[in-house]
C-alpha cells in the first residue's frame, strides 16, 4: 500500500509536476485563500471599524443617531454595508483604497476632533466621488430601484426616484449626510433644481405633484 501511493504522489502530470506537489499546492492554496477571506471578513466587522479612536469619537457617535443604527424594524447597516461594496472584485479595490486611510491614521492626519472637523468636507468629497463613480454600489448592496414600490412611497418620494433612475441619478446625488453630519461646505440635493423642473414640464406634471401645499387645478367643462 505505501508502495502504490509513493508511486502516486512520483507520478508526473501536466507541465512536469506530480501528483503529490499538484495536491501540495492545491491545499496550500486553499488555506490562503481562507485566511485572505477571513481577513477580508474580519476587516467588514464594526468593531475593527471603530477600532480606531478618529472613527470611534467622530462618525460612529454620529452614525449611532441615524436610522441606518436603529430604526422600527430593527435592520442594521454597518459601516461596511454602507462603505464595502458586494462584489468581491470592487470590495478588493475599496480594502486597497483604505491603506491610504491607515497610512493618514498613523501619520495623525485626523488625530483630533480639530483636525477631523478641518478634513471633514476633503474626506466626505472623497467618499462622494467614489460612489458617484461606481454608481453607489455601496447604497445598492441593499436598495434597489427594481425593488422600490413607488405607490408606497410619499408622492415626490416616488416622483424623484422615478424620475432619477429615468435620469441615470445615481444614490450619492442625493442621499449626503445619512449617518454622517455633513461638512459646512457641502452642497445637497434639496429637490426643485432648475433640471429637475425641466424634466417635470417634459414629462407634463403638475405643480401639486411635488408641492403638496399647492392645489390641484380646476378642469372646467366649458361644453365645446
Amino acid at each position: 500500500m505505501i508502495k502504490f501511493y509513493k508511486h502516486l504522489f512520483k507520478r508526473k502530470l501536466i507541465f512536469g509536476s506530480t501528483v503529490g506537489a499538484s495536491i501540495f499546492f492545491m491545499v496550500t492554496g486553499v488555506v490562503y485563500w481562507g485566511a485572505f477571506n477571513t481577513a477580508m471578513e474580519a476587516t467588514n466587522t464594526m468593531e475593527f471599524c471603530i477600532s480606531c479612536h478618529e472613527m470611534k469619537d467622530n462618525v460612529y457617535a454620529e452614525y449611532k443617531k441615524s436610522i441606518h443604527y436603529k430604526n422600527r424594524s430593527g435592520v442594521r447597516a454597518t459601516c461596511s454595508n454602507c462603505h464595502v461594496p458586494d462584489e468581491w472584485q470592487h470590495k478588493v479595490v475599496r480594502k486597497i483604497r483604505a491603506t491610504n486611510e491607515l497610512f493618514h491614521s498613523i501619520m495623525g492626519s485626523i488625530e483630533t476632533k480639530e483636525r477631523f472637523t478641518a478634513k471633514r468636507h476633503e474626506l466626505a468629497e472623497n467618499v462622494w466621488k467614489t460612489m458617484k463613480e461606481n454608481d453607489s454600489k455601496e447604497c445598492r448592496n441593499c436598495h434597489h430601484f427594481d425593488a422600490m414600490e413607488a405607490k408606497k412611497q410619499k408622492g415626490r418620494s416616488a416622483l424623484v426616484h422615478t424620475s432619477a433612475k429615468e435620469r441615470n441619478m445615481t444614490c450619492i446625488d442625493c442621499h449626503k449626510g445619512i449617518a454622517h453630519q455633513l461638512p459646512a461646505e457641502a452642497e445637497t440635493y434639496i429637490g426643485g433644481s432648475d433640471g429637475d423642473h425641466e424634466y417635470y414640464k417634459i414629462k407634463k406634471l403638475e405643480c401639486h405633484q411635488c408641492h403638496e401645499d399647492m392645489p390641484k387645478p380646476i378642469k372646467e367643462d366649458w361644453g365645446f
